[in-house]
Order: C-alpha cells, then structure tokens, then sequence
C-alpha cells in the first residue's frame, strides 16, 4: 500500500476508526442535513401525512355515512314490503269474503227462484186438477144420468131433476171413496 507523508501506518481495530477530523466533519454535515430534514422536508412530509390522515378519515366518514343511508333505505324498503304483504293479504281475504257473500247471495237467489217456480208449478197443478175435476164431474155426470135414465127407464130431461140426481151420486161416490182410504 501506499502512504502518504506524515501518515503512519495502521494496522488491525485502529483500521476501521475514523480519525478525528473525519468525525468531526461528518457531525457538522449530519447537524446541517438535520436542520435542513427538520425545517423543510419534515414539514412538507407530515402535511402530505397529514392530508393523507384526512382523506382516509373523511373516506371512513363517508363511508360510514353511505353505510347508515344503506341501512335506513333497506329498513324502510323492508317496512314498505311488509305493508304491501299486509294490504296484499287484506285484498285477498277481502276477495275471499266477497267470493263467500257473492256465492250466499246466489244460493240465496236460486232458492227463492226454485221456491217460486215450485209454487208455480204447485198452483198450476192445482188449477189443472180443479179443471180436470170439474170436466170429469161433468162427463161423470152426463154418463151417471145416462146410466141412471137406462135403469130407471124414465127419461132425465128435466135439468133440475137430473141436477139433484148427479149431485146425489156423486156426493155418494166422494162418501165412499174417502171410506176407503
């Protein structure tokens, strides 16, 4: 190795400790490079820390803020699909109930039509019986003073005679039929 005038030569530990001069520049230069780090740099980093803090923190906020809206949103959609399931289910058993009166009403109405035209139908049979009654009376009639004329052998011209005559028998066949039964 070479040496320079006035250095000795170092050997072994004192190899890797700095001479004093060195020490002492390399503190003034750390002393100025801290001063320079600590007015200029340090400040503008911690604001840039700083603004960076906020944003993150306003970030949180927002998000926080969004997360509670999301929240209010879904409770009140939740609220209005309950009151739509409930008035859905209220017009569906007000539809049942006016199925169910709709249904009485029109059993309601076909039991007075079937009792209407069953009284018709009663009073139309009665007037045809009365109808037939009276027709048969009188063919009875003619046929019982025919009879009565052809056993008598007096002729049963006179009307009021054969009146008494058919009134008599048949007055006399009513008597003996309800004995009957």
């Amino acid at each position: 190795m070479f040496l320079a005038e006035g250095e000795a030569e170092v050997s072994g530990a004192d190899l890797f400790i700095p001479a004093l001069p060195e020490i002492v520049w390399t503190l003034i230069f750390l002393v100025i490079f801290a001063l320079v780090f600590m007015r200029y740099v340090l400040p503008r980093l911690n604001a840039v820390l700083d603004e960076r803090a906020e944003k993150i923190e306003g970030g949180l906020r927002k998000a926080e803020k969004v997360q509670e809206e999301a929240d209010r949103l879904r409770a009140d959609q939740e609220q209005e699909l309950a009151a739509a399931r409930k008035e859905a289910s209220e017009i569906r058993e007000k539809a049942r109930q006016d199925g169910a009166r709709i249904v009485e009403e029109a059993k309601s109405r076909a039991g007075s039509e079937s009792d209407r035209i069953l009284a018709a139908g009663r009073q139309q049979i009665q007037a045809e019986r009365q109808a037939a009654s009276s027709q048969l009376r009188g063919e009875v009639g003619v046929l019982a003073s025919d009879l009565a004329s052809k056993i008598v052998g007096e002729s049963l011209d006179d009307d009021e005679r054969s009146a008494r005559v058919i009134d008599r028998f048949l007055a006399d066949l009513e008597s003996s039929q309800t004995a009957t039964r």
